[in-house]
């Protein structure tokens, strides 16, 4: 965990090393305050000496500005490096998830990622700060004050040894108390991101059905157990300061009460027992710094495992060591594949799935919920790697190909379409950066989208807003697939992308895929015959098996769930759309 975090410094060593030089130098400049204080006392005030007056006040105002810049410079520098640190470790996360197949992401809940984004990273930084300065400082204070003390007297500085020694004991006792609370606390965190992110993404869902209460008492309950769990490991930290403060006040007692007697006997004289009580504070406070500290890094300890987890896990997609970067055709070889999300799954999703497609091949796909279908194209572009078998994209393993190279050959326009706060053209040069405007037109026109777009008063300027609230569903859906067209891919994905369209513009998107790219191999999932029935062959899942591979033809003579299907939907006067594609 340490080393992991420890190469996030990067660009920040100098910072990371000069922090504690000037943390140092200032506590040296900061000790030597109280012995200018003893001699202004012992050789100027009770000799009434002006000149020693003069002469060691001005030593104690230098040492005093001396003591301001080190620590000045210290703060700056801690600043700069655990910001610094901070960016480091936050870019290095979101670009290790990025890297992540959707088997790790499933593993992460995207609200525990978000968690360890925000809070934790800032967790983690303000303990680096700490560290760098106050990790330094305290314990080079505590020794350079004992230190001194023992050189005055060492007989009174067995009082502060003796206190040391139990709120050290202390100090430990709270602190392993509170540990394990405070690393429950941050998965209570995520509960609770989770409870927010889910109710302001669906917020129409929610009021739509005025669950506005309900919502707001499942957010109130996260809210109560991450309390309650605060409540129970703040209130064993909190009974540090309290027992802190007593064994400061029980110290000067005692120091006073020997004190005023080592000046009685001649063993010692005023300026020495102010110096002594100067540095009894500094002890103590250094302690009660510590046990800060403590707490401080007892909670980033939580928040480092939860962020070493991210940057520790391994991809469960990789490339191979000499992958291959050209995707020879679009044809599509499933032999006898099984698949599984999970190895803790007793039974695959898809099972003994063999398929031969060609290249250039419209393929349709049907099957009830729950029969694998979006499972099956995920496969395709790697998105995970089957459990047993072989899939063969180009007639080479997909898993012999750079897995960028392959994805850029494979468009998905996935079942819950997503766009992007940004114009139009911008969503749409998702799929190809470089394109032209004129290039975006011709595919929105392909997908049935030109038309919509042209009636904003802003057109392909028009700006989406995040998640497009803005645009309906099947306008949104059209943007998606002319932003998968845009890549001119060998293999093209409709993941039930064309629910939100009418079965009118569901044709005439179909007629246009046959007209202008007929050399590209496409996959249509559907839940309407209608958009399937045209194709060169109708793939049938049940329950993660095939059920039927062949025309609309064939399998309304020989496959009864294709049949039932297909009659149950033009029952009552055929489907409206069937001339739609004419």
């Amino acid at each position: 965990m340490l080393h992991t975090l420890a190469a996030q410094i990067k660009q920040y060593k100098l910072a990371s090393i000069l922090t504690p030089v000037f943390a140092i130098m200032e506590v040296v400049v900061d000790t030597l305050i109280p012995l200018a204080i003893a001699s202004l006392i012992t050789y100027g005030i009770e000799a009434g000496d002006l000149s020693a007056i003069g002469k060691y006040g001005s030593i104690m105002v230098l040492l005093a500005f001396t003591g301001l810049l080190f620590g000045i410079l210290a703060g700056r520098f801690a600043a700069y490096a655990s910001s610094g640190f901070a960016c480091n470790v936050r870019d290095t996360m979101f670009t290790k998830i990025q890297s992540y197949s959707f088997a790790n992401i499933d593993k992460f809940s995207t609200a525990g990622l978000v968690t360890r984004l925000t809070t934790d990273v800032t967790n983690l930084q303000n303990a680096y700060q700490m560290l760098l300065r106050m990790c330094v400082r305290a314990p080079f204070n505590l020794i350079c004050s004992m230190v001194m003390a023992f050189y005055i007297s060492r007989d009174l500085s067995l009082i502060f040894l003796i206190a040391i020694v139990v709120l050290a004991s202390i100090s430990a006792l709270i602190i392993s108390r509170a540990m394990g609370l405070f690393g429950r606390v941050f998965d209570r965190y995520d509960d609770l991101n989770n409870s927010v992110q889910e109710n302001v993404s669906a917020i129409r869902v929610v009021k739509a059905f005025v669950r506005e209460d309900h919502e707001d008492q499942k957010f109130t309950s996260a809210a109560d157990q991450l309390y309650h769990m605060f409540v129970k490991a703040e209130s064993i930290v909190a009974n540090n300061q309290p027992i802190m403060m007593f064994a400061v006040y029980a110290c000067m007692i005692a120091l006073s009460w020997f004190g005023a007697k080592h000046i009685v006997y001649g063993a010692m004289n005023v300026g020495d027992l102010t110096a002594l009580f100067t540095y009894i504070g500094t002890i103590l406070m250094s302690l009660m710094m510590l046990s800060m500290i403590f707490v401080m890094m007892t909670m980033s300890i939580a928040s480092a495992r939860r962020i070493s987890e991210v940057l520790n896990e391994e991809p469960t997609l990789r490339n191979p060591a000499d992958p291959v970067y050209e995707v020879a055709d679009g044809s599509i070889d499933f032999e006898q594949v099984d698949f599984a999300y999970s190895n803790r799954n007793q039974r695959p999703v898809l099972q003994d799935i063999t398929l031969h497609i060609k290249s250039g091949e419209t393929i349709g796909i049907i099957g009830g919920t729950g029969s694998a279908k979006s499972s099956l194209v995920n496969l395709i572009s790697r998105l995970y790697d089957v459990t047993d078998g072989t899939l063969r994209v180009g007639g080479l393993d997909v898993r012999d190909y750079d897995i960028e190279s392959l994805r850029n050959q494979v468009a998905v326009v996935l079942q819950k379409n997503e766009l992007f706060s940004g114009t139009i053209l911008d969503n749409l040069r998702w799929g190809n950066t470089e394109a032209t405007e004129e290039e975006c037109i011709a595919v929105c026109k392909l997908a049935c989208a030109d038309e919509f777009i042209q009636q904003f008063p802003d057109k392909y300027q028009t700006y989406i807003e995040q998640g497009g609230t803005n645009v309906s569903g099947g306008q949104k859906q059209r943007i998606c697939i002319a932003r998968a067209l845009l890549k001119h891919p060998k293999i093209l994905i409709l993941d039930d992308s064309t629910s939100a369209v009418d079965t009118a513009t569901d044709a005439r998107i179909r007629k246009s895929f046959r007209e202008e790219i007929p050399n590209t191999t496409k996959l249509i999932i559907a839940q309407r015959i209608s958009s399937v029935q045209d194709a060169d062959r109708i793939l049938v899942l049940d329950d993660g098996h095939i059920s039927g591979f062949d025309t609309h033809e064939n399998l309304l003579a020989t496959n009864a769930i294709y049949r039932e299907v297909y009659e149950s939907q033009t029952q009552g006067g055929g489907d409206f759309d069937q001339k739609g594609g004419d």
